[in-house]
């Protein structure tokens, strides 16, 4: 990989895990940088078989194509933000940076910030030399003993073996808790959060309410934006999930 690409971001929302709702935080994360901060930004989804986010594009675009509401909706939010939806492409573990080299090269505008969603298993081919030339990488963990058992092994590997040793590029690996239900004790996040503390790793401040609730796509309700590659999400939403304020906090950090 050529070293032509140090202006733009590449960031990865990454964990072992499955099931901490990756995709989904990928595809929001993307939407808010991208109509809410201003940055242009496009995802390289390798998370194949599923790939869960150019699916959901495709699936965008058919209803968008067979409403009116939504098409005139699509309309209305060109007009506003003066900017199209940003760029899905498919790729695979193993071919994510030169696709993401071929994407900067043939866009325009070029990209500011690359996400890059990718699979859960560090043994697919391919994922730990996608993920060691990231700038940053954003872990989510639930208050799960297993999760945060493999979450904890997944950054003391990456730290031990890629950063340290200098491999990897990645100026940041930050963990942040999401499915935060208030009901639950905070001494058990205090507890991981000592674990985390003794691995150096830094945690998020913002903690995200739990989400279920973004995993509704377009079709399923008129009037409310949820999770969605093309129309900005909903600013309410953004409050009660506290997602806003994790988006916050990231760019806090990109633009260091």
């Amino acid at each position: 990989t050529s070293n032509t690409m140090s202006k733009e971001i590449f960031i990865s929302i990454a964990n072992q895990k499955g099931g901490v709702g990756k995709s989904t935080l990928t595809t929001i994360i993307a939407n808010l940088l991208h109509f809410e901060h201003g940055y242009t930004v496009a995802v390289v989804d390798c998370d194949s078989p599923q790939a869960s986010t150019a699916d959901l594009r495709d699936f965008e675009i058919k209803v968008i194509r067979n409403s009116p509401y939504f098409n005139e909706l699509a309309a209305k939010h060109f007009k506003k933000y003066g900017k199209n939806a940003f760029q899905i492409i498919r790729s695979t573990a193993a071919e994510a940076l030169d696709d993401a080299e071929d994407l900067l090269r043939n866009s325009d505008p070029r990209p500011d910030i690359v996400l890059f969603d990718l699979p859960g298993s560090l043994n697919t081919n391919g994922v730990i030399t996608t993920l060691s030339q990231m700038d940053y990488i954003f872990t989510p963990m639930c208050a799960d003993r297993l999760v945060v058992e493999s979450t904890l092994q997944f950054v003391s590997l990456f730290n031990d073996n890629l950063i340290t040793t200098g491999i990897s590029k990645t100026k940041g690996l930050y963990l942040f808790w999401t499915g935060v239900d208030g009901r639950e004790r905070t001494e058990l996040y205090d507890v991981y959060e000592d674990i985390a503390e003794e691995l150096n790793v830094p945690i998020l401040k913002t903690r995200l309410a739990d989400t279920k609730q973004y995993r509704k796509n377009i079709a399923e309700t008129r009037k409310v934006v949820f999770r969605s590659t093309i129309f900005p999400m909903d600013k309410t939403h953004q409050k009660s999930s506290r997602i806003g304020e994790l988006v916050n906090e990231m760019c806090g950090i990109i633009k260091g």
